[in-house]
């Protein structure tokens, strides 16, 4: 009885613990998530500057549906989540794989150069790749000394050059990001497994569809997650690749709202309407991919 009553105090104090720790981090979480979410909603059903703000229900929300530009940056954006994604997380688990072989030689050398291009500040990566592109950049002029091309291309100037410009540049940018957490899934699986597979006859590419992958499946998810998350809020590229242009072929979602906000006349009831909708589409998803991926039964 003596006992069972310490183990309960004992457990009471883990609780009290635990609550202290995780109310001043709920609490930020709240004022500093939570409260701007439901401030931005707010704002979002009315319209107008400053203290002048007038409710007008979900007339914000309407007219995005016909707002040319806005429809346009939505197709962008799922664009970019389309090609982007899938084409950054493959070559993401296959570098991932390449470079945890144990056998391999400078193996943190050839980590460290993956990762680089995720430690380069964002603004300074777009502009490096502006200079790249630019008609009389690197990239044509390589392709002239290789009888490829006849002219210089204009891939800032063309709608879908510059799309593919920014494709590239995300790929380029978060690829060695997503590397390192599969890098690391992969030294958590035991390599007696590999071995066992080997013993069995499993060629390579068996072994990773019947092993990597299924072990990797969590953090596959998780990657994949936050790859949509991020690419929904795609910003930098937009801004300081093309501005959004040609003619807003290129802009995203989170630059017209910015350019909503701060460009153009501020109008801040717009701007939340399409920042919540920003918000609803990635949560949306975001369950999806959880549902799809949960194997529990």
């Amino acid at each position: 009885m003596n006992k069972n009553y310490k183990g309960m105090k004992l457990l009471a104090k883990q609780n009290k613990a635990g609550w202290i720790f995780l109310i001043p981090a709920s609490f930020m979480i709240a004022i500093m998530s939570f409260y701007p979410m439901v401030r931005a909603f707010i704002m979002s059903l009315q319209t107008g500057q400053g203290t002048n703000m007038t409710f007008v229900g979900f007339t914000n929300y309407i007219r995005m549906f016909q707002d040319k530009i806005f429809l346009r940056s939505i197709g962008n954006t799922f664009l970019y989540l389309a090609i982007q994604v899938p084409i950054m997380l493959v070559l993401a688990i296959l570098l991932a794989q390449l470079l945890n072989n144990k056998d391999l030689k400078f193996k943190g050398l050839f980590r460290t150069c993956v990762f680089l291009p995720c430690a380069t500040a964002l603004v300074s990566y777009a502009l490096i790749f502006r200079f790249l592109f630019a008609q009389d950049g690197f990239i044509n002029h390589v392709l002239m000394a290789l009888h490829l091309i006849n002219s210089n291309i204009n891939w800032l100037g063309n709608a879908g050059t510059a799309k593919f410009v920014i494709i590239v540049a995300l790929i380029w940018r978060w690829t060695g990001y997503n590397m390192v957490f599969y890098l690391a899934g992969l030294q958590n699986i035991e390599y007696s497994v590999y071995e066992a597979a080997m013993i069995d006859g499993a060629n390579g590419w068996k072994t990773f569809w019947s092993i990597t992958v299924p072990l990797l499946r969590p953090v596959i998810i998780m990657t994949f997650i936050m790859s949509i998350n991020g690419t929904l809020q795609l910003f930098d590229e937009s801004v300081n690749l093309t501005n959004g242009g040609p003619a807003n072929a290129t802009i995203t979602m989170s630059h017209y709202v910015y350019n909503t906000c701060f460009v153009r006349s501020p109008n801040f009831g717009y701007a939340c309407a399409m920042a919540f909708l920003i918000f609803i589409i990635v949560a949306i998803l975001a369950a999806i991919n959880m549902k799809v991926g949960d194997s529990r039964d």
